[in-house]
């Protein structure tokens, strides 16, 4: 008689999820940790700014993942929907005032707008090869770019525009309030509008997160993945390509114009530089590829690595060049002005160790057998 025992539970999750992708799940998880608990971990404003610029920098680049890791779809056009959403808000507030329905119709409004282009767009170019594609979206990012800059009557021009937000998000605002009507702390950090109007950012940058996640994990996305592949076997299966292509490219736009009405209503500020400008298309494109095509999670881990390197590896070289004041040439490589040097080179080696982008590399390593 033979006798069989049934693997335990520990042994089958591990049999069916590879270390790789257990490991970058743990990451991006305790990513999400950090960005819930920002305020209190780092209740400094600097670091507050730079936890919001993360939650709505990982919906951007998540949905540009749809495009580029999932369908295989490049487009320089991303700024464009997100300055949609921006300007769109940012000219609701200033013409409506700080009002909840200025905010809803400005918000409506951008994500029409940004809809319409998309249809448009991808009607008309999602037919031609890639590289062309690539050049009509960059040309309608340019002239969007140009129109923000020009038509300063509506948009502010070159200084972009100011205004104010709903008072429940104004730091003056008191959410919670002790015996002697006070402002209360939670572990030294006041409760007041600054905190609402992070979590309203944090939890609409969640759910819009989640929302792609289930997106990618429906039978669409598996579409998408054929597509990606190989578009005219897809074709030939019985699949529209032009139609599930166009329909992507139209969600992502949606998604990006949703990211820049919460970038617009953390920052109270719209201007070209951070709506619409080329690096952020840039930045963009150089999150995605260190974090990993076609994972979404990489996302997470590529955004998070992008903004710490811009915001703090100045600090952090500055505080070497100090130490190593004493020793020859060290002090000079790490001068805080040579930063974009460093990196560069940061992204050379996590390019070369990483080639298929740190999740992507990390789950991938995790799957061969």
């Amino acid at each position: 008689m033979v006798v069989t025992t049934s693997p335990s539970l520990a042994q089958t999750a591990h049999r069916h999820i590879p270390a790789g992708r257990l490991a970058v799940y743990a990451v991006a998880g305790l990513i999400g940790l950090c960005l819930l608990f920002a305020p209190f971990l780092f209740p400094d404003v600097r670091a507050q700014e730079v936890a919001a610029r993360i939650c709505v920098f990982i919906v951007l680049v998540a949905s540009y993942d749809l495009l580029i890791g999932y369908t295989g779809i490049v487009s320089f056009a991303h700024t464009m929907f997100f300055g949609l959403g921006a300007y769109g808000t940012a000219m609701a507030l200033k013409t409506m005032g700080p009002g909840w329905d200025a905010i809803l119709l400005g918000g409506v409004a951008g994500v029409l707008c940004a809809l319409v282009l998309a249809v448009l767009i991808g009607a008309l170019s999602l037919r031609v090869k890639a590289i062309f594609f690539a050049m009509v979206t960059l040309a309608a990012a340019s002239v969007m770019m140009v129109l923000a800059s020009q038509l300063s009557d509506l948009t502010g021009g070159e200084d972009g525009m100011t205004y104010q937000v709903p008072k429940l998000f104004s730091a003056a605002t008191k959410l919670l309030t002790d015996a002697d009507g006070k402002t209360l702390r939670l572990f030294g950090v006041a409760m007041n509008g600054k905190i609402a109007a992070y979590y309203f950012v944090f939890l609409s940058s969640l759910a819009l997160f989640l929302l792609m996640l289930r997106i990618v994990a429906s039978p669409m996305g598996t579409v998408l993945e054929a597509i990606r592949e190989n578009e005219m076997r897809a074709e030939a299966i019985g699949y529209r390509v032009v139609f599930y292509r166009t329909a992507i490219f139209c969600i992502a736009a949606v998604v990006a114009a949703l990211a820049g009405v919460l970038r617009a209503v953390w920052l109270k500020y719209v201007g070209p530089d951070v709506a619409l400008s080329f690096g952020i298309m840039i930045d963009i494109l150089l999150m995605v590829v260190i974090g990993g095509m076609g994972t979404m999670v990489g996302a997470v881990i590529g955004v998070v690595i992008m903004s710490l390197a811009q915001f703090y590896l100045k600090d952090l070289m500055e505080a070497g060049a100090e130490a190593t004041a004493g020793l020859p040439l060290l002090p000079d490589l790490l001068n805080p002005d040579r930063w974009l040097l460093w990196l560069g080179l940061l992204f050379i080696l996590l390019v070369y160790f990483f080639p298929a982008g740190i999740a992507g590399t990390l789950m991938g390593k995790g799957t061969r057998k």
